[in-house]
């Protein structure tokens, strides 16, 4: 489903260039579950981010069924995201003026449709909070919720766009290990019942071991870890 062929990146500041990592391969398969772990700084974030298309390479290329991402013209780049991809940051990143409903409609609202499709889209929504038992919070502001609601509120967004593939960047990262673990298990749930192919990137080697292959990111190359699950 996904092929990542020989990808490079570097940042050039003034006459130095600092490479973040080189000549990267990865075959991803629909449906799997990838961890990614490796020390801060060492562009776990940044493949990411090539991967799911908000960066681009400096050089090599990222195939999504056999189509190239970053040769896409941007606009069709933005509807391939907004379809196909779907992002959970460790930050939330919601939009703080909308309700939790507002921030889970955002993907769907850019789109489209009719008036059946709306109302389809809006069912889709409210089973989705009540599967991450958030009905009470839909119509509350982000500030005004925790930590384990906002990042399922920021889960809830994802599936609601029916992306095919979900990447997670520490998404328990900001949250206490109790609370940690129900987003996990919620996440994990969702991903396994849709077949949706799962990249995480995780310090935590506990969520690591649940995924189906570990790599690491270290010195600028990305191996499968060795350790034996």
């Amino acid at each position: 489903m996904i092929e990542i062929k020989n990808i490079s990146k570097s940042y050039t500041n003034k006459e130095e260039v600092t490479t973040i990592f080189s000549n990267t391969s990865l075959d991803i398969k629909r449906g799997q579950k990838i961890a990614i772990i490796g020390p801060s700084g060492s562009g776990k974030s940044t493949l990411l981010s090539i991967v799911s298309g908000l960066d681009k390479p400096t050089s090599g290329s990222v195939l999504f069924d056999n189509i190239d991402i970053h040769s896409m013209p941007e606009k069709e780049l933005s509807q391939f995201r907004n379809k196909k991809v779907g992002i959970i940051f460790q930050a939330f990143e919601l939009v703080q003026f909308f309700t939790a409903y507002e921030n889970v409609m955002l993907p769907l609202s850019i789109r489209s449709g009719s008036p059946s499709v709306k109302n389809k889209n809006r069912s889709i929504v409210d089973e989705l909070f009540n599967s991450t038992n958030l009905s009470h919070r839909k119509y509350s502001l982000p500030a005004t919720l925790s930590g384990g609601e906002q990042q399922r509120v920021a889960i809830a967004r994802v599936l609601a766009s029916g992306c095919d593939v979900i990447f997670a960047d520490e998404p328990t990262g900001n949250l206490d290990s109790i609370n940690g673990k129900k987003i996990l298990d919620l996440l994990l749930s969702f991903v396994d019942d849709g077949r949706k192919t799962l990249i995480i990137i995780t310090h935590d080697m506990n969520i690591a071991k649940q995924m189906d292959v570990i790599y690491e990111i270290k010195d600028g190359q990305l191996k499968i870890f060795p350790e034996v699950k």
